[in-house]
């Protein structure tokens, strides 16, 4: 488990940071939304704040999943699996992580069609502002690439508990 277990490790250390900074998106999205409403509130509206504030929550969401993967925090069906034991989850997990790819690797498939067109055509938003697409266009990818890598990972740790092997702690194991 020696390549696999570097694999997790490496996978879900570059997810935890990218989603501790996706986090200060969030903020970023808020100052840009607090600007928007002062702005127009007090001087003239500014063009770029609503179409800002709605690619930085793109951004937030995509490059947050694999954190969110990460630490358990998709919705699940807990009706059961809650009651569960460890290894029945992971066993199910093992089952179901490939409905989860299938899903990504086609929206994948979407945004990287959508982000060719976006760079071969200068793609912008039909606004005043008119921002080009690409930018977050690539953030999404990136986003769903991450997704899949901590899909894999995810469904690493479920062979390996399955198998009786320990993958060592996640990264915000190790944090606390």
């Amino acid at each position: 488990m020696g390549a696999l277990g570097l694999f997790v490790r490496i996978v879900e250390a570059v997810n935890y940071r990218v989603g501790r900074i996706a986090m200060w998106g969030f903020f970023a999205m808020m100052a840009v939304l607090l600007w928007s409403s002062i702005s127009k509130t007090f001087f003239n509206p500014s063009l770029w704040t609503l179409e800002t504030a709605q690619f930085l929550m793109v951004s937030y969401f995509f490059l947050g999943g694999a954190y969110a993967i990460q630490m358990g925090s998709n919705v699940r069906m807990d009706l059961f699996y809650a009651d569960w034991s460890e290894r029945r989850k992971a066993a199910v997990d093992v089952c179901t992580v490939f409905f989860l790819l299938f899903f990504l690797a086609v929206l994948l498939r979407g945004g990287v069609d959508s982000l060719i067109y976006s760079l071969t055509y200068g793609e912008r938003n039909p606004t005043a502002w008119r921002p080009l697409l690409w930018p977050v266009k690539a953030a999404i990818c990136l986003g769903i690439v991450l997704m899949i890598l901590q899909s894999l990972a995810e469904l690493a740790r479920d062979a390996a508990r399955l198998r009786g092997v320990d993958l060592g702690p996640r990264p915000f194991e190790k944090a606390r």
